[in-house]
């Protein structure tokens, strides 16, 4: 809600400092250490009960807490207030910020995790280079052109980002089609609710495409927190970027391996590996003895562009780039180099010899895209058609990825059937998922160099599966660790239904505890759109009539009668008018707050596992919203409490899928 942070927290500096989930979950912490010393907290009580505070916790002991305390202040015998108590966790965190950025490891990665650190500056060459990938790319939108070029050395680009509309757009650049148009409130005048529902559907889709975006809200892009906006920023041009690094759109790139089990292992790798050995197959053409590894401290000389633009583009090459001593001027000629080649470029030479990796990894996918040196004429590329046509198997990975992800995990999911081998980011999530249900006694954290510890985790993996009633049949720990495709889909959709259920079943109070089936959310949605007046029906979540689209936004219209504009809807009755509803449908649904993860092509081929995502996903939505808002006459249930409509709860149609699924795959 508008202001709340500063009713929290008066003084201006310390709203900075943090987002509006932080705050929440920090006042949540000191009014529950207040309480348990009585009503009142003093200065000396804070680095115990700190302790269960995660980056404090974890990285000092009490005694440093304690020594921190008493070199910043004379009596800890005062009493704390609210603003005191962060002052004192700002201390702490940088202290033990700086603790582990001794030993952290370079990395080259784009912002994963924005709010990860509370030392909330930003990068001006950062800020500048996505300046001008957005004035680029964005420059003949109708509605922005208003407020295109955008001027670097200003903070526009925050407040042109207040209203939602520009990082929407952004999102569609990256991944063309994510959001609907239709569905982006574009007035000039927006009130506060448009505006919050623009960030709201910007938010969801930039989960849906993978960025990382847990402890931010749609607050923190209304004030413009500029760290938090770039942050954002950041993850969705890198993915734009990026975009092009797979066999499915440059399937030049077999030409990186020898055989087909290199390229099944090629196919496996982020797009970031790719360009790093893309990169350093045409190093080796160059002569250039050296490996690069990462996108900073590697190329700071500028050496290993030289040698790349030269064998890329020998025609606009010039002697003196191999000779010069200076790094700084090295950088300056490969510029040149890139800029007679015609290829895009948003960084400095200053930015290539102070190895910032946002920014050299954009520069080295920029020339990628621009010549990427590969030959099309390979003939590897036949290896491409003896691989299996995996177009469901990638759509269903992707989608438990980026739910994965949108979790919080302590590490970024690039690939759920090699990232997940170890077991522990599946332990994290059924910990999220469940809490309380992981023995981490006997869990074992990456590193993890001992097979057989991996195998131990994903042996625990498997039993708490089976004690939430999963349906493993054929299954064991091992299969995960040697990345049986079909059976960690198995797994991650039972996991993934169970946490939406368990979701809906905590917000039900009609529920009488029992728990929530297939078949309750079935009935609701049939029941909320009978109440609407319309006649729509449907049996199953696998109905074929859900193809067109019009159920689900009778549906949407039912929970929330402004969110469809009725005119923009077609029949459905060819496939381009279905996927123009589908494409509606989610984008209104996420603008509502639903976050989801499905493509059109689920809704209109009624691929029955995301179908039932997004009904169940809705359905959270409505149950979640305070009585007064709700339409007219609706209750928590249109068709009375839930009934036991099955004699065992898990045993539904999707269960069935399940075990059809690891019965094939045992065989």
């Amino acid at each position: 809600m508008a202001g709340y942070v500063g009713v929290l927290v008066s003084d201006p500096w310390l709203q900075n400092q943090f987002t509006q989930v932080e705050l929440r979950s920090l006042k949540s912490s000191f009014m529950g250490m207040r309480r348990e010393s009585g009503g009142g907290l003093k200065l000396g009580e804070l680095p115990e009960k700190m302790s269960r505070l995660k980056h404090v916790g974890e990285n000092l002991t009490v005694e440093e807490r304690t020594a921190v305390l008493q070199d910043s202040y004379e009596n800890l015998e005062s009493e704390v207030d609210f603003e005191l108590f962060l002052r004192v966790y700002l201390k702490f965190q940088a202290l033990a910020t700086e603790r582990r950025g001794s030993g952290a490891k370079n990395s080259s990665a784009f912002l994963k995790s924005p709010t990860s650190t509370l030392l909330h500056t930003i990068s001006e060459s950062e800020k500048a280079s996505y300046v001008a990938h957005i004035n680029n790319y964005l420059a003949a939108d109708e509605f922005l052109q208003k407020y295109l070029p955008i001027d670097a050395s200003t903070n526009d680009l925050f407040e042109i980002a207040k209203d939602g509309v520009l990082i929407c757009k952004l999102i569609n650049v990256a991944v063309p089609g994510t959001i609907d148009e239709r569905a982006i409130n574009t007035k000039r005048m927006l009130n506060p609710w448009e505006r919050n529902e623009n960030h709201t559907l910007c938010l969801n889709s930039a989960k849906a495409i993978g960025c990382t975006v847990v402890n931010i809200g749609t607050q923190d892009f209304i004030e413009g927190r500029r760290h938090l906006v770039l942050g954002v920023i950041s993850q969705i041009i890198k993915i734009q970027l990026l975009a092009d690094l797979n066999l499915k759109k440059t399937p030049q790139l077999v030409e990186l391996v020898d055989d087909s089990k290199d390229v099944e292992e090629l196919m496996s790798l982020p797009p970031e590996k790719i360009l790093l050995r893309w990169m350093n197959f045409q190093l080796k053409k160059a002569g250039y003895t050296k490996t690069v590894t990462n996108f900073s401290s590697d190329v700071k000389d500028a050496e290993a562009y030289a040698h790349l633009l030269n064998v890329l583009a020998p025609e606009h090459s010039n002697p003196s780039t191999m000779t010069v001593k200076n790094h700084l001027e090295r950088a300056k000629l490969v510029l040149e180099h890139a800029d007679r080649m015609g290829c895009n470029r948003y960084l400095t030479a200053k930015d290539i010899v102070e190895g910032s990796p946002n920014l050299n990894l954009a520069f080295v996918a920029h020339i990628f895209q621009h010549r990427n040196g590969l030959s099309t004429q390979t003939k590897q590329i036949s290896f491409l058609e003896t691989l299996p046509d995996d177009t469901q198997i990638s759509r269903e990975e992707r989608a438990f990825r980026f739910w994965m992800n949108s979790l919080g995990n302590s590490s970024y999911i690039d690939n759920v059937f090699e990232d997940l081998r170890n077991g522990w980011l599946l332990l994290e999530t059924l910990e999220k998922v469940s809490p309380g249900i992981v023995n981490w006694k006997i869990a074992s954290k990456p590193p993890i160099k001992m097979p057989f510890r991996k195998v131990e985790n994903c042996n625990q993996v498997v039993k708490i599966g089976k004690q939430l009633k999963f349906s493993l049949v054929n299954i064991a720990g091992n299969d995960i660790v040697q990345g049986n495709k079909k059976l960690i889909l198995a797994f991650l959709w039972q996991l993934m239904r169970f946490n939406m259920l368990q979701l809906l079943k905590n917000l039900r109070f009609h529920s009488h505890g029992k728990e929530i089936t297939d078949a309750d959310i079935l009935q609701w949605a049939n029941g909320k759109v009978r109440n609407s007046g319309s006649q729509s029906h449907i049996i199953s979540f696998k109905d074929k009539s859900l193809s067109n689209g019009i159920f689900f936004l009778e549906l949407l219209s039912a929970v929330h009668p402004r969110s469809v504009n009725w005119s923009l809807v077609t029949k459905g009755s060819n496939e381009d008018e279905k996927k123009m509803n589908a494409t509606y449908i989610i984008s209104i649904a996420r603008k509502l707050g639903c976050s989801i993860f499905l493509l059109p092509e689920d809704i209109i081929e009624v691929n029955q596992k995301m179908i039932l995502t997004l009904t169940a996903s809705i359905m959270y939505w409505t149950f979640k919203q305070p009585m007064e808002d709700r339409p007219f006459g609706s209750s928590d249930s249109e068709t009375g409490s839930f009934v036991d409509t099955s004699s065992s709860s898990n045993s539904t149609m999707d269960d069935t899928a399940s075990e059809s699924s690891l019965d094939d795959s045992s065989n």
